[in-house]
């Protein structure tokens, strides 16, 4: 019963990255992303990607921290612009509505 509790487990978390990356890529401003996506912006997309996988259970709030701390590291950085970092945020949070339908 257990393993196949980690299956099903895993299984979601696989759904709900599915789900954020194709949002980022091809959800509303699909297009417009993919055109001024920097390799920066790719990683920090996939650290969170990462990390939602990693969670054992994840909620809005479990999200959104998540979002927080990556941006935070981001922010020293200093090759990303305030700006930019601002919106790649929001756009990371935004996403938690289409990853929430997925895991329904």
């Amino acid at each position: 019963m257990k393993k196949t509790g980690k299956i099903i487990g895993a299984g979601i978390g696989l759904a709900a990255v599915a789900a954020a990356g194709a949002y980022f890529l091809y959800g509303e401003r699909g297009a417009k992303n993919r055109k001024k996506i920097a390799g920066w912006s790719l990683k920090m997309k996939g650290e969170v990607l990462e990390k939602v996988e990693a969670l054992k259970a994840i909620d809005r709030e479990a999200y959104h921290e998540l979002v927080d701390k990556v941006s935070a590291r981001y922010a020293k950085l200093g090759k990303v612009s305030a700006l930019e970092l601002r919106h790649l945020t929001v756009e990371l949070k935004n996403a938690w509505a289409h990853i929430s339908k997925e895991l329904k």
